[in-house]
């Protein structure tokens, strides 16, 4: 065996000359004087050896190489790739959204007919379409608060929703569960209930009964509502979320943390968990003594209670989900982060879009020429600072993300704007839609190529 390998010098290895494909290979003439000493069956061997093992390596290779996920769901957060698109079309989604905050006529007609004292502020349908929310204040509703009623869609009405007790806070965070079985809203303590308040008729004006029967007053009726007196709750000094059936009842807090601020919440597709942001009433103050929107961390909340905070950082944007309920997605400033909703899952990636949309916003305003008038002179530098005179020279059109849109497994839309809050109004200028496509992220030999090819959220 030594007199064999020490004839296989490299000179002798390199005459011989392999040409080989996956089905044969070719031994040259330059290699058969080897076979007549002896050396040829044992390198004819350790050919075939190598040959099988390369084969079966790149078979393996191949097979990793097309191993894809089967959903995006199954794709943790911080392995997804993205595509920036700036500047798209509106998506429909706005568009049935908008339309969705058009009052139902046959509700408008029974406020309009029979209760002329209060007031109809917007309507929400179910998901089936056969009942309605009604929110309307009346005139005992302190401003920023309103109540709910219970309607069918042929605009009769069914219930009360709420307890004397309890109020509402922040009507676009009402919303009916996907499958229109549960109904989750944002109320807080009623400032005009008062635990003590005297009867209808006061104790002192029933007859007594020393009086002639045929000489005792008719008592008065109470006043007439439109359902029976529903038992208070507990209630909270600060805005929490509630949760009732599709018939109004089983009312309870799905969150007991008085001191945090709950104001936006959106149920999962799978309608087994909600999204909400939170913040302490310090932060709300601060935030509202700048006329800004209002910023919360984001959190998952199970239909059980159980409460999972996602983030510590504030958030502007209201949470959205991915159709497959598998993930939740917000943002702050000019970065969308997405997080993992599966409990097991503390996993989440954030995306930094500041230098996308500043370029992105350059082209815009070298292509519109917007007009630095007077009444736009509040500017933002893309994290949401107070409205200041531009100084900078920074596009006027560049501004933090402030709406999220998870229209497809892979399409997440990205609104950026300017918005302050005014007397409890919200102001909006330079509304601009962009669109995230999301993918995984390629499964590469070498990381220097994957670094190189892939943006990495």
């Amino acid at each position: 065996m030594k007199k064999i390998l020490k004839q296989c010098t490299p000179g002798l290895m390199s005459r011989l000359q392999m040409k080989c494909n996956p089905h044969s290979f070719v031994i040259t003439r330059s290699a058969r004087a080897l076979a007549a000493r002896g050396v040829m069956p044992l390198l004819f061997a350790g050919t075939l050896i190598a040959l099988a093992l390369f084969a079966a390596g790149c078979r393996e290779m191949e097979g990793t190489k097309g191993v894809r996920p089967r959903t995006m769901g199954d794709v943790p957060a911080e392995r997804l790739a993205y595509r920036f698109e700036a500047d798209i079309e509106a998506p429909e989604a706005v568009s049935r959204s908008e339309e969705a905050t058009e009052k139902l006529p046959s509700i408008q007609m029974d406020f309009e007919v029979r209760r002329k004292d209060d007031a109809l502020l917007r309507t929400i349908p179910s998901p089936d379409g056969h009942r309605a929310l009604a929110l309307y204040a009346t005139a005992e509703t302190p401003e920023g608060e309103f109540l709910i009623d219970l309607y069918s869609a042929e605009g009769l009405f069914l219930r009360n929703i709420l307890p004397p007790n309890l109020s509402c806070a922040f009507a676009p965070a009402v919303a009916w569960s996907p499958d229109g079985q549960s109904i989750a809203f944002i109320g807080r303590k009623s400032l005009v209930f008062q635990s003590d308040q005297q009867p209808a008729v006061p104790f002192d004006d029933v007859p007594t009964i020393d009086a002639e029967p045929n000489d005792i007053p008719i008592m008065p009726s109470p006043p007439s509502t439109v359902a029976p007196l529903i038992s208070p709750i507990a209630v909270f000094s600060t805005e929490q979320i509630y949760v009732c059936d599709r018939d109004g009842f089983n009312l309870r807090p799905l969150t007991t943390r008085d001191g945090l601020v709950y104001f936006t919440l959106a149920w999962a597709p799978d309608g087994r968990a909600l999204a909400a942001l939170a913040c302490k009433e310090a932060e709300w103050e601060a935030r509202s003594a700048e006329n800004l929107p209002p910023s919360g961390r984001p959190r998952i909340i199970q239909t059980d209670g159980r409460e999972r905070l996602l983030d510590d950082q504030l958030a502007e944007a209201p949470p959205v989900w991915s159709p497959d309920s598998s993930k939740v997605a917000t943002a702050s400033a000019t970065n969308v982060t997405i997080y993992d909703a599966a409990p097991d899952a503390l996993t989440g990636a954030r995306v930094p879009l500041g230098d996308s949309l500043l370029n992105a916003s350059a082209r815009f305003d070298e292509t519109h020429k917007p007009q630095s008038a007077n009444n736009q002179t509040a500017t933002t530098n893309g994290a949401g600072a107070a409205a200041e005179p531009q100084t900078s020279s920074l596009p006027l059109s560049f501004n933090p993300v402030v709406r999220l849109e998870w229209t497809a497994p892979e399409i997440l839309l990205v609104q950026t704007g300017f918005v302050r809050i005014f007397a409890g109004e919200p102001v909006s200028r330079y509304p601009r839609w962009h669109a995230l496509h999301l993918s995984p992220q390629a499964v590469l030999l070498s990381e220097a190529i994957l670094r190189a090819s892939v943006k990495r959220v």
